[in-house]
């Protein structure tokens, strides 16, 4: 095993090497907007989303379908939040990947409704997909939701939930699939701890994470990830030549802090620890030198946070620029 683990690590290193890694032309930056974080953080979330969409100008976006929000109770469904986030977004012109399934961004993973905790594995199961068709039949007609991402990471065993159902994945890909031919279903991998296969095998577009400094538990401390750009570039171009995925894009580029709890439970120093500003300009800056042509950015509630509750607006004025060129 540890053969193989190091055979997956260095083959994309290799392959880079003798194939050459061209780096994209263009580069469009968008990002993941959550309720719940933009709420955790003590914002109010719709104050949040539009200052996204308007002082920052963003206009690539993956938003989330929350099962706990919309179906908090049993067979009674809610779209009244995610409806107000896509009708804001189509209005100014916004592409939108909508994420939906049970795990799905943002801790703890795993979003299930309390009422499912009692339920049987497989009725749990078929709970899930009907959820997954009451959100498809009332989302389809909105022509700027351009990707349907069902679960989140699915394959990377993190987060506060139920262990993987294969076959249940299968299904809620089919019904996907059988609900909506037109749009592309996405699956999504860790960057840096898989091979991307598994999610390539079953998906039409790939999108996977791309992180450069976290707190590992296993170590108590916190850790940098010394992968080149051309780790990644060279992982997409295997992947794109062995499965019928013919894009992979960058989905969740670290811009906020990955610490040992809350951000808002700790101190700004800590914070920075993991994601200063010049981390945050070298995680840009890094995305650029992969070929990898979209990434969406991870932490725009972070940095209306800081710039809101610390007097902190480095990053969202970076972020500024960033959308700006990007957009234009």
């Amino acid at each position: 095993m540890t053969l193989i683990f190091l055979g997956i690590i260095l083959l994309p290193f290799f392959y880079g090497a003798f194939f050459g890694v061209a780096p994209a032309e263009e580069v469009t930056f968008g990002i993941t907007f959550s309720q719940k974080q933009a709420e955790g953080l003590g914002l109010d979330w719709q104050e949040t989303y539009l200052a996204l969409l308007d002082d920052l100008q963003i206009r690539d976006l993956r938003l989330v379908a929350y099962w706990d929000l919309i179906e908090s109770a049993s067979g009674k469904y809610d779209f009244s939040d995610l409806d107000f986030q896509i009708l804001e977004a189509e209005e100014r012109g916004a592409e939108v990947i909508l994420a939906l399934g049970q795990k799905v961004p943002r801790w703890p993973e795993c979003h299930l409704p309390t009422w499912t905790s009692g339920l049987t594995t497989e009725k749990r199961g078929d709970k899930l997909l009907t959820f997954i068709q009451k959100t498809i039949e009332h989302y389809r007609g909105y022509e700027n939701i351009t990707v349907w991402q069902v679960e989140n990471e699915p394959f990377f065993r993190f987060g506060e939930c139920p262990r993987l159902n294969k076959e249940l994945l299968k299904k809620e890909i089919a019904l996907v699939r059988r609900l909506d031919s037109t749009r592309p279903i996405m699956l999504t991998e860790s960057g840096e701890l898989s091979t991307w296969f598994r999610g390539a095998k079953l998906s039409d577009l790939l999108g996977v994470t791309m992180y450069r400094k976290v707190f590992a538990d296993i170590l108590g401390t916190y850790f940098s990830h010394f992968f080149p750009p051309s780790f990644y570039s060279a992982k997409a171009n295997l992947v794109k030549k062995f499965s019928d995925v013919e894009e992979v894009i960058g989905v969740e580029l670290q811009g906020e802090p990955w610490t040992k709890g809350s951000v808002k439970d700790i101190s700004l120093e800590e914070q920075f620890r993991s994601l200063d500003f010049r981390q945050f300009q070298q995680n840009i800056k890094f995305a650029r030198r992969t070929n990898l042509k979209k990434h969406y950015l991870w932490g725009g509630e972070w940095w209306y946070w800081l710039k809101k509750e610390k007097n902190e607006e480095r990053f969202w004025e970076e972020a500024r620029k960033l959308f700006g060129i990007s957009n234009s």
